[in-house]
């Protein structure tokens, strides 16, 4: 049975480097799947789900205006699976869209994104997500400064500051937002006197 899932996680905790791999575990077996990325994300270039650790795979592009179902529909063979990046990004009707297609048509849909904004509010996609998947789970990664569970993202302009108000975009890489705990989200660096960590800090 089609299910709807929604994996969630802070910046660089593998969450595209899981579509990657799902994607090509089904690949493998021959069965098609349809990837999805947000077409606010270009760091792999435009067209790509891109992950730190180094592979990429290619995939359709949506955004704000699109009609899931009509990538969908275009596809050569129907897919077993929709794999979505950026899922931070869907609007809560394209969100409805997935359900009609993950109940009507029997497609598996798996959606990877941001809960929160380094403000810690949560995105439109990520609240509709928690409302209407089926199975929600989180991937785990450290923080950046501490050894704590990092459970949001903090954002720094281009001088290293912490940022804390702003318009709500959460794409970049390492040098603009960084996964940590709570209290060094308040505090950055006052749980670490470490060299490597002051190195860590001079992005």
């Amino acid at each position: 049975m089609a299910k709807f899932f929604f994996t969630y996680a802070t910046m660089a905790a593998g969450k595209s480097f899981e579509i990657i791999k799902v994607a090509f575990n089904y690949r493998e077996q021959g069965k098609p799947v349809l990837v999805m990325n947000s077409s606010l994300d270009t760091r792999g270039g435009r067209g790509f789900v891109w992950s730190r650790a180094g592979f990429k795979t290619p995939a359709q592009l949506y955004g704000k205006e699109c009609k899931i179902k009509d990538i969908l529909y275009k596809e050569a063979q129907k897919p077993q699976c929709i794999l979505i990046d950026e899922a931070q990004f869907l609007t809560k009707e394209q969100v409805l869209e997935l359900v009609d297609i993950v109940d009507e048509e029997g497609i598996t849909v798996m959606c990877f994104g941001l809960k929160n904004d380094s403000f810690n509010n949560l995105f439109e996609g990520s609240k509709n997500l928690l409302i209407f998947a089926d199975n929600i789970s989180e991937l785990k990664t450290e923080c950046w400064f501490c050894n704590k569970k990092a459970v949001m993202t903090l954002r720094f302009d281009e001088d290293g500051s912490p940022l804390y108000t702003g318009e709500q975009i959460e794409i970049g890489g390492n040098e603009r937002f960084l996964p940590v705990c709570r209290v060094c989200h308040k505090n950055p660096w006052s749980m670490s006197e470490s060299s490597n960590n002051e190195e860590k800090r001079s992005f």
